[in-house]
């Protein structure tokens, strides 16, 4: 079928369209939404901490946890945040604990840690003037002596 030079055209108008065609931005959106959806869980990592395991009662938790992560090589963590130094922990703490409005803060420091390194992130705590601290640990096995 051949077309004339005046077949395209209504009322002496080119046949152009003004109008954007949207479907290749909507599939570029909905391809990107697909990916950040099925990257984000994986952005997500804290430090990995072997917790100590101990024969303690399950608690609840809710969604203002605070959790301070001291982690094998001595890496403190604020809510998987990554602090350089602790030299001044108390003041994030206190930033922290007022943005999430909660007065418990959880502590999860790993068992190959020295002892100095959570006894200096406890005394950071206490300048900080947090008193409500929780211990995380894992639950011992029954066929595994406690406190390993």
């Amino acid at each position: 079928m051949a077309f004339g030079p005046h077949d395209f055209e209504s009322g002496g108008r080119t046949g152009l369209l003004s109008e954007i065609n949207v479907t290749p931005m909507v599939d570029v959106m909905l391809v990107l939404l697909i990916i950040f959806m099925v990257a984000a869980p994986m952005m997500t990592q804290g430090l990995e901490v072997d917790l100590p395991k101990v024969n303690a009662a399950v608690m609840r938790t809710d969604d203002n946890l605070v959790v301070l992560t001291v982690a094998g090589d001595g890496q403190v963590s604020i809510d998987g945040a990554t602090l350089p130094d602790i030299n001044n922990l108390d003041v994030q703490i206190r930033q922290v604990m007022k943005t999430k409005g909660t007065e418990l803060i959880f502590l999860k420091a790993d068992r190959n840690v020295p002892y100095g390194r959570v006894a200096a992130v406890m005394g950071a705590l206490r300048e900080a003037g947090i008193t409500n601290v929780g211990l995380v640990t894992e639950p011992a096995e029954r066929d595994q002596p406690a406190y390993n």
